[in-house]
């Protein structure tokens, strides 16, 4: 579970900085591991450029039995969550909390929503096509994928910081967290939200705008 302790660790050390620029023009902050290197200016002089972990490139099938990559949310902002179809804890509370989310912004091409689901063994194409047009979604705006486990769950821990588990002893088979993750335009994470916490979720809908109005500057 270290990658639950990273973004969450992330998040509370973000927030004094965060919390600082408050007074001046609200800007989202930029979670995940970074790095430097120098650069050279174009007066001749060297500078640092900070690089900031982002999503890396995937391909998934989606409820529609289409091959989905990293590149059908190209130059879009998205919410990306881990679920799956057979879950009667906390999924159930976040994708209905997501579907108001999407409702809101449902005419905003910018704006778009991915699902990945952790069962590798149940969650086909057909089945998450079912999943979705019984919480009443339709079109390509909010994409449910499916995928092999290695590729998901690395996905999951390493690029999004969310935790996912096989787990015998939970009566649904997995455990996750519940975190509905915000991507910018440059694939880098900007904020997480408990998808069950209608305070969480709230700030999420406040937060979309934000990063909307930065990448219009």
């Amino acid at each position: 579970m270290r990658h639950q302790y990273t973004l969450i660790c992330a998040i509370l050390l973000t927030a004094t900085v965060f919390a600082s620029s408050c007074k001046n023009e609200r800007k989202l902050p930029i979670y995940g591991l970074r790095d430097t290197k120098t650069v050279k200016n174009s007066d001749g002089t060297a500078g640092v450029d900070t690089i900031y972990q982002t999503i890396p490139a995937f391909k998934f099938l989606n409820q529609d039995s289409v091959y989905i990559t990293n590149d059908h949310f190209k130059d879009k902002i998205y919410i990306a969550d881990f679920f799956f179809t057979s879950c009667t804890s906390i999924c159930p509370i976040m994708h209905r909390n997501l579907k108001m989310i999407s409702e809101k912004f449902k005419n905003n091409p910018d704006v778009m929503f991915l699902s990945h689901t952790i069962d590798f063994k149940y969650d086909t194409p057909s089945v998450l096509k079912k999943y979705a047009q019984k919480l009443g979604v339709d079109g390509p705006k909010w994409q449910f994928v499916y995928g092999p486990k290695d590729s998901v769950y690395t996905l999951a821990e390493k690029s999004y910081l969310v935790a996912v588990n096989v787990d015998s002893t939970n009566r649904d088979g997995y455990v996750h967290q519940g975190f509905l993750v915000l991507i910018d335009k440059d694939r880098r994470i900007r904020g997480a939200y408990d998808g069950t916490n209608p305070e969480q979720v709230a700030q999420l809908e406040k937060d979309i705008p934000v990063l909307l109005a930065e990448d219009k500057k």
